[in-house]
């Protein structure tokens, strides 16, 4: 595995029953444990490989609301508190910081749309400042260039992708849940139409109540319980610079490249929205429902490969649950990133910020990054099957937002009052795809 990743040690035995079991433990099925087992709720957190071993880890780190789809906003924001309080809950530092992020910009249409975002952001009391010339060309110094605007959002911040998921993955321990890594779930017992238990290959754990957080499996897994949830997958490169560059930004981006400061003070370089498509059979099945999306995205992506088809994550197959299932053939999902497109956000990222040519690169990773049609994540019980809860399909967003998701999906099994309004989330709204056939759900 390419991508830096604290590992912790989990070794409890498999329950012979929970009141809650959590399929993934990326960061928003290991969030959703957290919140669980700090309620008191006997909670089971199952990972078919490592704790945060795929896109919880692969990703920028960044915890923002800047910019952030007004679906999304509130989570964004609730979030950022709960990151606030996580070092003193759990005894651990996720490497969570409010450093602030910087957006620069030559473009007068870019530079349009964040102030239009900010008008709207600031009347639901968000804090953004839209930047001058002057005083973008001040923040970003550290580029040599002058600017002519930009965008200041200094209560978002950023955490640490090596950590922050094996840390609340330590807090669910702490409270009283337990943890079990090398563990795929392959399906699910349903007992008089409502959910009895979950199979792993390791037994059986009796269940009335499973939640569904398993990132880019998720569309996979559901297909076996004859459920139809449209999600697509890209592959998105990112590579590491070792510590040693001085006076850059924590966290900047720009068209042309993104750069964000690490724990060991190195930086993560990334393009966003460069991505390569890998098609999948399960990406040919739902090319209807990701058409606009696709249409409108064309510039960023770019064909790719046959690594998707071959790691399993997207498949159509059904598969017996007294078998080995595709989650045992690919523990952990570790594509080869794209090395064109590393080399050019290498290239862009030194121009960009000269201080980054007396550093080398220490890694490349890729991931897959999963979508819904609208890029707005599916949170919600399937009312077909009582007791199970979807959360996936967080399109590249689930990172910062995955404590407060974690915690509005613990709200959504115990019934409390909802952290935030959860019906913009609910699956329910792909019964009518986007070219307006009923298809999903």
């Amino acid at each position: 595995m390419r991508v830096p990743l604290m590992t912790i040690q989990t070794g409890s035995a498999l329950p012979a029953e929970a009141d809650v079991v959590v399929i993934g433990a990326g960061v928003v099925g290991t969030f959703t444990a957290y919140y669980l087992a700090r309620r008191g709720v006997r909670v089971a957190l199952l990972e078919k490989g490592a704790v945060g071993a795929e896109q919880s880890s692969r990703n920028w780190g960044w915890c923002r609301q800047q910019n952030r789809d007004a679906r999304e906003l509130p989570l964004a924001t609730r979030s950022l508190a709960l990151w606030d309080s996580l070092a003193a809950e759990i005894g651990e530092d996720p490497g969570f910081s409010r450093c602030g992020l910087l957006y620069l910009s030559n473009d007068d249409a870019e530079i349009a749309g964040w102030a239009r975002w900010g008008t709207f952001a600031r009347g639901v009391g968000v804090t953004t400042f839209m930047l001058d010339g002057e005083e973008a060309s001040r923040r970003g110094a550290a580029t040599g260039k002058r600017w002519k605007g930009g965008v200041f959002s200094p209560t978002d911040g950023i955490a640490d992708t090596r950590r922050a998921v094996p840390v609340a993955a330590l807090g669910v321990m702490k409270y009283g849940g337990t943890v079990h890594q090398g563990c795929a779930a392959r399906g699910l017992e349903v007992s008089a139409g409502r959910v009895s238990g979950v199979v792993t290959e390791a037994g059986t754990i009796r269940t009335r109540t499973v939640v569904m957080a398993g990132g880019a499996w998720a569309s996979s897994f559901c297909n076996q319980l004859g459920v139809r949830f449209p999600q697509s997958s890209v592959r998105s490169s990112i590579l590491a610079v070792a510590p040693g560059a001085q006076g850059l930004p924590d966290a900047l981006h720009t068209s042309q490249v993104s750069v964000t400061r690490r724990g060991d003070g190195g930086y993560n370089l990334a393009i966003s929205g460069g991505a390569r498509v890998d098609p999948t059979p399960q990406q040919i099945r739902f090319i209807r429902q990701f058409g606009p999306m696709l249409a409108k995205r064309w510039r960023n992506i770019a064909p790719g490969g046959l690594q998707a088809w071959k790691a399993g994550h997207e498949t159509l197959a059904r598969w017996r649950l007294d078998e080995p299932t595709p989650m045992e053939a690919c523990r952990v999902l570790d594509p080869v990133p794209d090395a064109r497109q590393i080399a050019l956000t290498h290239r862009r990222a030194m121009d960009l910020l000269p201080a980054l040519r007396t550093v080398p690169v220490a890694a490349t990773w890729a991931g897959y990054i999963d979508s819904t049609p609208d890029g707005v994540p599916a949170i919600g019980e399937i009312e077909d099957i009582p007791g199970f809860i979807l959360a996936a399909g967080f399109s590249g967003h689930g990172f910062g937002i995955g404590p407060g998701a974690g915690h509005l999906i613990a709200d959504i099994v115990t019934g409390a009052e909802p952290l935030v309004d959860p019906r913009p989330y609910h699956p329910r709204r792909f019964a009518a795809s986007a070219w307006g056939k009923v298809a999903e759900f």
